[in-house]
């Protein structure tokens, strides 16, 4: 059996073995480093693999102006060479010891994820460590990665989900670092040169934004030394930008790409709220019972169910660091669209007014708390939802009082959410195709 074999059977022995954990209510420490760095660790000895997901305050909002899609372009140069180990160096090396590496960047977090059989991890984590702190961007592998991305980009600006989805965010948030295209554009990314890596790389990575989660065959006495090995050597302060908070726009709002096509993509919305919300645990069981994917949502019931307008609907809180959005998606036939808005309009109206009922709240918060286990199935599975714990500021104990929080909302709680929080008359929309029936 090769190592990468080796590494899938693990993975899939410790789904079962973490699972079981979590039923028993695993153990999350926190562990400081020598150096003071801090994270969230679960140990858990009886499979011989280690998960770390990790992440920096900073992401493709903090990109300079003109360079739009930069901290994007450095996810896909951290294996291509670092210190004296030119790219294909690095690479074998990488999978000769089967460890898997890889990097995120999002509006407001860069992130990281790694996995390592146990009995690889000194010289695993090494590579990490060199990987982080001195990548090398070379002129080939930054000309291959730069033609990777550039086939991305153009893939996106055809691709109409792609396509509404940027006009939504530039019509509710116009002009703000949030409507920037996270993958840049062909110009942006054709621009990008190594010095322009080297400053984003600088940008993000300092250990004061750095959050750390693990998971695996390691203990804190074992990890604490880690940390510093693979941290240690970064800048302590970050010099990332500091934006303002942002103000969504208010609709109506309606703006159609036309697009020869049988269907229309159709994104809408409007303003939310942020994660730190006293009310954010009812306003997203409301938001579950509106358009959730889960179980009987109620756009999904009216629109596709009743109707047979679309395949799929649904709407949901998005909140982010300096704001928050509450967004929706469905596809339908050109000649349907109007009436697939009317619905959603209509369905959103109706909750506002009345709220769900207790029938609905009851099923609500049976599929929330029974489906939450499903999110720890594997060591980085735990390890990333660890480390967005540690992002929302949620607490080191939030795994044991989740549940206890949703069982705890009472129908009172989601009615006042529903009517705080939905404004179908502010809706704003963005449609690809050819649609009818709007206006």
């Amino acid at each position: 059996m090769s190592l990468l074999q080796s590494i899938r059977a693990v993975t899939a022995a410790a789904v079962l073995v973490l699972s079981a954990s979590l039923a028993q209510a695993f153990t999350i420490q926190e562990v400081k480093s020598p150096g003071g760095i801090t994270a969230w660790l679960v140990s858990e000895k009886a499979i011989p693999l280690i998960a770390m997901n990790f992440s920096f305050k900073d992401g493709s909002a903090n990109d300079p102006a003109g360079k739009d899609g930069l901290s994007t372009f450095l996810t896909g140069t951290m294996d291509e060479g670092s210190g004296d180990m030119l790219s294909k160096e690095f690479q074998q090396k990488r999978d000769a010891l089967a460890f898997r590496m890889s990097f995120d960047a999002g509006k407001d977090y860069f992130e990281g994820g790694f996995q390592t059989l146990s009995k690889n991890r000194a010289e695993s984590f090494e590579l990490l460590r060199q990987a982080i702190t001195s990548p090398r961007f070379d002129p080939e592998p930054l000309e291959r990665v730069r033609q990777q991305f550039l086939l991305n980009v153009r893939d996106k600006a055809e691709d109409p989900q792609s396509m509404a989805s940027s006009q939504f965010m530039n019509m509710v948030l116009p002009g703000d670092p949030y409507a920037r295209k996270d993958d840049g554009t062909e110009a942006s990314i054709a621009a990008v040169t190594a010095d322009d890596l080297r400053a984003v790389h600088k940008r993000i990575f300092a250990r004061d934004t750095l959050q750390v989660a693990v998971v695996g065959d390691i203990d804190a006495a074992e990890l604490g030394p880690l940390l510093d090995r693979i941290f240690g050597g970064l800048p302590a302060t970050s010099v990332r930008p500091a934006l303002p908070p942002v103000t969504p726009q208010h609709g109506p709002a309606l703006k159609i790409t036309e697009r020869n096509m049988p269907q229309s993509v159709i994104v809408f919305g409007h303003e939310g709220i942020k994660r730190d919300d006293p009310d954010f645990i009812p306003a997203y069981i409301m938001s579950e019972i509106l358009g959730g994917g889960g179980f009987k949502a109620r756009l999904a019931e009216e629109i596709r169910e009743r109707r047979g307008l679309t395949y799929g609907v649904g709407m949901g809180l998005s909140p982010m660091d300096r704001t928050g959005l509450y967004t929706g998606f469905l596809q339908t036939k050109n000649e349907s669209a109007g009436e697939a808005v009317k619905l959603v309009r209509d369905v959103m109206t109706a909750m506002a007014k009345d709220g769900p009922t207790q029938a609905e709240l009851d099923e609500a918060k049976t599929y929330l708390t029974g489906n939450y286990a499903l999110r720890f199935t594997s060591n980085g599975a735990i390890a990333g939802q660890l480390l967005g714990l540690q992002q929302q500021n949620l607490g080191i104990d939030y795994v044991t009082r989740r549940n206890s929080l949703v069982d705890a909302v009472t129908l009172e709680q989601v009615k006042t959410q529903a009517a705080r929080l939905l404004h179908p008359d502010r809706l704003i929309v963005s449609v690809v195709g050819k649609p009818q029936g709007l206006n």
